[in-house]
């Protein structure tokens, strides 16, 4: 069924609604693969790169899963936009604080539980935050998300992933604010070497170091 045409960002609104419905009738079972990008944009009468901003809003939403060479994929029926909807009523603080709970423990797995295959995957996201830079969310994030999955836990990584939609959106919006610091690269080089080292304290102590500097500007900024 096509969709009316509109304002490009109301579009793709209109085309995750429509595959959050499809996902909640059940049209495509957890561990589908969903139609391909060609495929969809012609059901839904959009442009492709419609169907691909829609899909990585799902992807990040924890609903939909993108595999390298072999399409998207259903991870989950269950709609976590309530959810969602409640936390963007949080402050960006409110974000900052829960990560520092869930990275910190994150990192003190990591390090007790990171294999070789997870050390090459966090050098490398640790090189593209260095080269793309210290405002780069995408990267931050990656590298972030990167060090859950070491822990090898994985309610902890679906909680994360889940959680990393808000994440993202909030380290979009602080990075783009000239009042807020710039990704701090030695401190998340130190966060890295400590998980590497196998050093649980220290790799806790790193997580916490990272996130301290804009919880500090952030609670500044706030009681001024």
């Amino acid at each position: 069924m096509a969709l009316r045409a509109a304002g490009r960002q109301s579009l793709v609104d209109t085309v995750v609604e429509q595959l959050r419905a499809q996902l909640a009738e059940g049209e495509w079972a957890v561990g589908d693969r969903i139609p391909t990008e060609h495929e969809l944009a012609e059901q839904l009468g959009v442009g492709r790169n419609t169907v691909r901003e829609a899909v990585r809003v799902l992807v990040h939403a924890g609903l939909l899963a993108s595999r390298q060479g072999n399409g998207t994929f259903v991870r989950s029926a269950a709609d976590p936009a309530a959810v969602l909807r409640g936390m963007r009523h949080a402050g960006v603080l409110d974000v900052l604080e829960l990560r520092v709970a869930l990275e910190a423990e994150a990192a003190r797995l990591a390090a007790v539980r990171r294999d070789e295959a997870d050390l090459r995957t966090l050098r490398h996201a640790l090189a593209e935050l260095h080269e793309q830079g210290d405002r780069a969310a995408d990267a931050d994030l990656a590298l972030h998300l990167g060090i859950v999955e070491a822990t090898h836990n994985a309610a902890f990584t679906e909680v994360y992933r889940f959680f990393s939609t808000q994440v993202h959106e909030t380290l979009v919006a602080s990075l783009g604010d000239q009042e807020m610091p710039p990704i701090d690269l030695a401190a998340h080089a130190a966060l890295i070497d400590a998980i590497e080292s196998g050093d649980p304290a220290a790799a806790e102590r790193a997580a916490r170091a990272v996130l301290q500097v804009p919880i500090d500007v952030v609670t500044a900024l706030i009681t001024r």
